[in-house]
């Protein structure tokens, strides 16, 4: 980028036209007096350079660009004063001053060509650097010899005087252009770029990092920084009794992008948790007795969602499929299709999929199925229970207020209530069945938890 930048520059510096302003500061520099008869000679010298300069930047600035090389520009511009046939007919005593520049320069850059290459190795790219310069160092010599070895003009001629003004010019130019050319060709780097400086590092905060155990899981914190750079701080941690617990991830990344927590459930009992892994990304059982992995490693984006069911007997794992884990004897069931799992006993599975909500034994096979009713953004999610001796299957209508009731073996509905709710509240969802064998349902607003007649839609709170 600085390249093209620099040589845009470049061309346009040198396609200025030869102003009236720059011919004075050549006539007051060198003292000269400018006259009707020299003044042509002047305009066609600067002319003539400008018109040679542009030649020489034409390939120059291509094979800048392209290499990413600032030398050649160097070279376009300078080699116009080294190469052309300079007209000097005496040399001056001025010419020694730039004569000594000259030769401290080109020893300048003999040196650190000659280091670089020892260096850096003989690339291409220096090779050509280098053979540029023996080729300038050869020049400007020779160019200096054939100027210093022509007879000075008359004084009095104004051409005469204009001509060895421009002489004196021309060879402080030759040697000047001559140094630039073989410094930069010794000291511009080709073909790299600036180094873009590398951001401050800092050492993370440590953390002690230890695999968390538990008899009971009595109290469980999720993280609380998802947007840290501190990847060792303890908001970044699963909390279970108030301990680090390392080893479950924090969060996953969805397909929005946003971090959300990573699953961490705990039991009903207390005494076992599922949660993803933190290095491995499976999912995992743990209880006092150590842990047992429910899966492979995991993509964040297909990472289930975990519950445990039947007295925690069970783990269920759901995202486009449900896997049911028996803790006791660690055999598995696959449900194709199952993106949920709402109730899971002796009895059977009630899972819901894409379009239907289905009753399955432990084998998979279907024992009933009802049509998924398409739920509003804000209303009330259906729930579903089935009874452990497996002779009832509820479906709580929370949007609708109404319970219906189903006979598992058959499929038919056997009643359908709606119960009335007293303090102008709302029926919210099912709770499941009691020790007592009554069903139980939640209320909206209030949170109150009655006992629910299934046939006659009556409703009683048992009396403290």
């Amino acid at each position: 980028m600085i390249a093209w930048v620099v040589s845009a520059i470049a061309l346009l510096a040198a396609a200025v036209p030869v102003t009236r302003e720059r011919l004075n500061r050549f006539a007051a520099l060198i003292g000269l007096s400018v006259t009707e008869a020299n003044a042509r000679q002047v305009i066609d010298h600067f002319a003539g350079l400008r018109r040679w300069r542009l030649i020489a930047l034409t390939p120059a600035v291509p094979l800048a660009c392209l290499t990413n090389d600032l030398f050649y520009l160097v070279l376009g511009w300078c080699a116009v004063s080294v190469f052309r046939d300079v007209r000097l007919l005496h040399a001056h005593d001025e010419a020694n001053i730039y004569r000594k520049a000259w030769l401290l320069g080109l020893g300048g850059a003999v040196v650190a060509e000659g280091y670089l290459l020892a260096i850096q190795g003989a690339t291409p790219a220096r090779l050509a650097h280098a053979v540029i310069v023996i080729v300038v160092a050869a020049a400007v010599p020779l160019a200096a010899r054939k100027l210093s070895a022509r007879p000075a003009p008359e004084a009095s001629d104004d051409i005469a005087q204009a001509e060895l003004a421009i002489g004196q010019w021309s060879t402080r130019t030759l040697y000047l252009a001559g140094t630039a050319i073989v410094l930069s060709g010794a000291l511009l780097i080709p073909g790299q770029p600036p180094q873009r400086e590398l951001p401050e590092y800092s050492m993370p905060q440590s953390f002690p990092e230890r695999i968390g155990t538990f008899a009971t899981v009595d109290k469980f914190k999720g993280p609380t920084c998802p947007w840290t750079t501190q990847m060792d701080n303890p908001c970044r941690y699963w909390l279970v009794n108030e301990a680090p617990f390392s080893q479950a991830a924090p969060y996953i990344v969805s397909k929005s992008g946003a971090p959300q927590r990573a699953p961490f459930v705990r039991s009903s009992d207390k005494k076992a948790v599922v949660y993803l892994g933190r290095h491995d990304r499976r999912m995992v059982y743990q209880d006092a007795g150590g842990v047992h992995y429910l899966t492979g490693s995991l993509t964040d984006t297909a990472v289930p969602t975990p519950t445990f069911a039947a007295q925690s007997r069970y783990v269920a794992l759901a995202k486009d499929s449900a896997q049911i884990t028996d803790t006791k004897t660690w055999t598995t069931l696959s449900i194709p299709g199952a993106r949920q799992v709402h109730d899971l006993n002796e009895s059977g599975i009630v899972v819901t999929t894409a379009s239907q909500v289905l009753v399955l034994d432990h084998r998979g096979k279907t024992r009933m199925a009802l049509p998924l009713r398409k739920i509003e953004k804000d209303d009330s999610e259906d729930t579903y229970h089935l009874r452990s001796d497996g002779t009832h299957f509820v479906a709580v209508r929370g949007s609708e207020g109404r319970v219906d009731t189903f006979d598992p073996r058959t499929g038919e509905r056997v009643s359908s209530v709606v119960p009335h709710i007293p303090d102008a509240d709302f029926l919210d969802i099912g709770l499941g069945w009691s020790k007592e064998g009554s069903f139980l349902v939640r209320t909206y607003n209030n949170d109150r938890v009655y006992n629910l007649d299934l046939a006659t839609g009556k409703l009683w709170r048992r009396q403290k």
